[in-house]
């Protein structure tokens, strides 16, 4: 499959996928397994707010694992 014109390509952090959507949210979700978290999608923001967003549920799921 070929990319369509004007569609965004995924942007790989820190071992996931943030993928575009066309109404300008993000889907995000793990290159591989085992899934740390799981996937999610976002309100409309900036490929900036989405990495934020996904370092701070990242620190989540250490504190928690930490935790345990």
């Amino acid at each position: 499959m070929g990319s369509q014109p004007g569609q965004n390509a995924a942007v790989r952090y820190r071992g996931f996928l943030l993928l575009p959507q066309s109404n300008q949210t993000w889907l995000v979700r793990p290159e591989r397994s085992p899934m740390l978290l799981l996937p999610f999608r976002t309100p409309i923001c900036s490929l900036t707010d989405v990495k934020s967003m996904l370092d701070w549920r990242l620190s989540q799921q250490t504190k928690l694992l930490d935790a345990a």
